[in-house]
């Protein structure tokens, strides 16, 4: 018998478009590739399939009555996940600001984009660059990962 020492998550990650060659949207996905020097359309894509699974948790909410316990006990977890990834103010308790959120949202907590708005670095590339190459630590500690959001 073969002994594991680790285990692997195979959940899908992203989730592709279903029309590949949609104008409108090839063109907002490069606009928002560029605004925050993403490397591909697969970054951008991971964090929309992330907040379509929030999106679609707090719509599934939203459907049950307002005294259900699952509602009021996962309908407060929800909320203060987004809290904790600072998505949403601390005055925004309900679950329509959860349907509110977009991409943006999400894209404007990531590493790179903290670093680049901070102005330590010259661009959103050199952003990258910096996280990548070890320049800078999270509570004293490196992380090679641009997208830690």
């Amino acid at each position: 018998m073969v002994h594991v020492n680790f285990y692997r998550n195979y959940g899908k990650t992203f989730k592709k478009p279903r029309r590949p060659y949609e104008k409108e949207r090839l063109d907002a996905e490069l606009k928002l590739v560029g605004e925050y020097g993403l490397r591909c359309k697969r970054e951008l894509w991971r964090v929309q399939y992330a907040l379509s699974r929030i999106r679609n948790a707090a719509r599934h909410l939203l459907t049950l009555d307002e005294k259900n316990p699952r509602r009021i006990f996962e309908g407060a977890a929800l909320l203060r996940r987004m809290n904790r990834y600072g998505l949403l103010a601390e005055g925004q308790d309900k679950l329509d600001y959860v349907l509110a959120l977009t991409a943006e949202n999400f894209l404007a907590r990531r590493l790179q984009t903290l670093v680049f708005k901070a102005g330590m670095a010259k661009s959103i590339h050199h952003a990258r660059v910096l996280i990548r190459q070890r320049h800078i630590r999270l509570a004293g500690r490196s992380s090679m990962s641009p997208r830690s959001w």
